[in-house]
């Protein structure tokens, strides 16, 4: 980490980042790869007019298994209003009277015609008794229909369930017959009798999957092809389905979050394990040895000069990870830095080196560097869809940073991690067994934040400072902390940040391909944006897609196109896993990949850093990049298409693909041209002027351009439209490599593109507008 900048919040802006914050962190992150903290700032969904707001929820799928039978059970995070399956069931009361939860949602958001059936069936049929359903018409909703479903109803949680089990279990066979009389093939049941019924949550979804287990062994005829959706759009309630599932349905497979948190933990039962939860961080202090971890990701402290024998906790690693590891980091390694690693013989995905002193730097600002280094250890790892991370005693150790100050900053980068996220992931801070006087530390600091957390329900306070601060009981100032890997990030952020919340305005426009990626659930989140005197538009032309919002009031329209970056943030990352899963099929190497500064004196730079510099741009950075698996994919395509030397072009992505790239390399999506007139592809320019024409300056602080080998191969001339290059004169049945224009080449292969290196620029005549706090103290 080498920038750090916050920015106070006041009026709209408050309000905006009070309704919407999570959603803004992940944007920033996503955009820019800054971790934000908020501080002073409390999370709901309304306005400040009073109004409540539906939240978003980004459809996603949490678990899924094959039962005997054909049956598939899956958990999702989804709003059942938009959620498209042949049958949505409704938590009903004997009445059908649809006035609260779940039932009134669903009524609103299906028409009047939903109350209209249910009261023609009450007016036929009387009412519905506990235990049974009944089918009806959908009306607006995308669904087909509506299984209208009675359970049992508590007169408290403190009331005895176990008459009330037998109830749920016949209400949930009850809709498994209507599916199989129907010959419905999905069915989406929520968490009945859970909300205003008052059935405990926990023991609600034990019930419901047991119900749904033991009908398909003994009910479901083979030849009914049938998926069973558990969906609920609040994540406890998701959370306590997919821990059910997995402990009824598969009892065999590894521990998640969930399990974790439902206290399924192998140590559990070993140690003395201390747990939290905080919010959606279920928080684990444990001794242990940090290379033995289970966890998707690892976090190491390594020296700045990349050696991974020195250092106690380096050295284990090293000694169980084997020499690969060593070859996968770089010689040089900026304090304050993160560098991923894959896992390889550990037992996890992957290692997160970080460097947080080198014994020079002060106590009091290695103890800063080493609360944001957790901090964006965590945002990482939830931003790559990891549920589980093990941190070792950072600096603690050579390093001799105090105990009590390591586990103290330590806890408090866990707090406000949870204060902004709202991502589940299982936390653990391991301690070497041995290790008694740091053990101590921080036992004090978890039973500190345990009685904190039972005092104030931290869980449910949107107050971190009353839950954690014990010395400071002024409020805090409300502001965005923004914490950038370099100051050239720090400073698109901040400007980002100052034109959407500062600036006054009355639309918002979105410039970004992956709105092609959106599907029929995406667009109805996009038309429900659409009320309040907010409009969104879409428009596609020449090969740009973006998105517009409008509005009266300001905090309207940046809430709306807030909500759409979530969702863009959850279409990229999709993708990116995609992409992902895709390498590993072609490749056995670890998926992972590296940004390593290099100096501008290496003389391979000259020609280009004269072109910049001939075209009035002033080169900040050169950063290398290196992706194994990337590479021996290149290689591959090479002998492929048969063309041994690849030719060095450049692309400008925006700030926002930079990290894309060197992830998944080159896609059409991440840098469309002004005018695609050549086809349908991937752009590369060979030389700068080049592209700065193919790629038109709009108000960034930098720019951008990707250094890659690229393969042409035989090509033609381009032309607009083309999804695929034209096939060759000589052989019909073939197709060329690629397409070009003047100084342009288009390829439509990912593979056919290697990054080298990212050039950061910006004109030579730009002022930055606003100073920026560059020092980490």
């Amino acid at each position: 980490m080498e920038s750090w900048f916050e920015l106070p919040l006041d009026g709209p802006a408050l309000n905006i980042v009070r309704q919407c914050g999570p959603a803004l962190g992940d944007a920033l992150y996503s955009k820019f790869g800054c971790v934000a903290t908020f501080d002073g700032v409390s999370f709901d969904s309304s306005s400040s007019s009073g109004r409540q707001k539906k939240p978003l929820v980004v459809e996603e799928k949490r678990f899924s298994v094959d039962l005997t039978g054909g049956v598939r059970v899956s958990v999702w995070r989804a709003d059942l209003t938009d959620f498209k399956v042949d049958a949505v069931v409704n938590a009903a009361n004997s009445q059908l009277q649809h006035y609260g939860g779940l039932a009134q949602a669903l009524s609103e958001a299906g028409g009047p015609q939903i109350q209209q059936d249910s009261d023609d069936y009450i007016k036929s049929n009387g009412d519905l008794s506990t235990g049974l359903a009944t089918l009806s018409d959908a009306g607006s909703l995308p669904c087909k229909k509506i299984i209208h479903a009675v359970g049992p109803q508590l007169s408290s949680r403190f009331s005895d369930v176990a008459k009330a089990e037998p109830l749920l279990r016949k209400t949930i066979w009850s809709i498994l017959d209507i599916v199989k009389q129907c010959s419905i093939k999905t069915v989406a049941i929520p968490a009945i009798s859970s909300g205003l019924f008052n059935y405990p949550l926990d023991q609600c979804a034990m019930t419901i999957v047991s119900a749904v287990k033991d009908y398909c062994e003994r009910q479901l005829t083979r030849g009914h092809v049938l998926e069973i959706m558990l969906v609920n759009h609040d994540e406890p309630t998701v959370r306590e389905m997919e821990r059910a599932c997995r402990q009824i349905l598969t009892p065999q497979m590894s521990p998640s979050y969930s399990q974790a948190a439902g206290g399924g933990r192998k140590h559990s039962a070993k140690s003395s394990a201390l747990t939290v939860q905080i919010r959606n961080v279920l928080l684990t202090l444990m001794k242990g040895h940090i290379e033995e971890q289970q966890t998707n990701v690892i976090v190491n402290t390594i020296s700045p000069d990349g050696d991974l024998k020195f250092g106690a906790i380096s050295k284990a690693l090293f000694t169980k990870a084997g020499g690969k590891m060593q070859r996968e980091i770089p010689k040089r390694f900026p304090i304050g830095c993160i560098i991923t690693t894959s896992g390889c013989n550990l037992q996890c995905l992957e290692v997160y080196h970080t460097c947080c002193s080198d014994m020079k730097i002060p106590q009091q600002k290695a103890l800063h560097i080493l609360y944001v280094s957790v901090l964006e250890c965590l945002k990482r790892a939830v931003f790559n869809r990891h549920t589980s991370i093990s941190f070792p005693a950072i600096g603690t150790g050579h390093l001799g940073l105090g105990k009590k100050d390591v586990a103290l900053n330590m806890f408090k980068a866990v707090v406000d991690f949870s204060q902004g996220s709202h991502e589940e992931i299982a936390v653990n801070f391991v301690i070497y067994p041995s290790d008694a006087g740091t053990y101590e530390a921080f036992e004090t600091q978890m039973k500190y934040l345990q009685h904190q957390t039972a005092q104030y329900s931290f869980a449910h306070s949107n107050n971190k400072s009353d839950a954690y601060e014990k010395d400071d009981v002024r409020p805090p100032i409300p502001k965005i902390g923004l914490i950038a890997r370099s100051d050239e990030a720090a400073r698109e952020a901040t400007q980002w940040l100052r034109n959407l919340l500062f600036e006054p305005c009355h639309q918002v426009p979105i410039y970004n391909n992956f709105i092609q990626h959106f599907d029929e659930q995406a667009y109805n989140r996009l038309s429900r944006l659409s009320q309040n005197g907010v409009s969104v538009q879409e428009s596609f032309a020449k090969g740009r897609a973006s998105i517009t919002v409008k509005g009266h009031k300001q905090e309207d329209v940046v809430v709306a196109a807030l909500q759409v970056e979530a969702m863009l943030c959850h279409v990229q990352k999709e993708f990116i896993s995609e992409e992902r899963r895709m390498f590993q099929t072609l490749s056995t190497d670890k998926i992972f990949h590296q940004r390593e500064e290099t100096s501008f004196k290496n003389t391979v730079f000259t020609d280009v850093l004269r072109d910049f510099k001939k075209n009035g741009l002033q080169v900040v950075k050169i950063e290398r990049v290196k992706n194994p698996a990337l590479e021996k994919l290149f290689e591959l395509k090479k002998k492929q298409i048969k063309c041994p030397k690849p030719k060095i072009m450049i692309q400008r992505v925006p700030a926002q693909f930079c990290e894309m790239v060197c992830d998944v390399g080159f896609h059409a999506e991440c840098a469309p041209p002004e005018d695609p007139k050549l086809g349908e592809g991937i752009y590369f320019a060979h030389k700068v002027d080049a592209a700065m024409k193919l790629w038109k300056k709009q108000n960034e602080v930098y720019l951008y351009f990707v250094e890659a080998e690229v393969l042409r191969g035989d090509s033609t001339r381009g032309k607009p439209g083309l999804i695929l290059p034209p096939a060759l004169e000589s052989d019909p049945q073939s197709l060329y490599d690629s397409v070009h224009g003047d100084d342009v080449t288009v390829i439509f292969s990912t593979y056919q593109a290697l990054p080298k290196h990212i050039f950061t620029c910006k004109m030579e005549k730009n002022d930055i507008l606003f100073p920026m706090r560059a020092d980490l103290m």
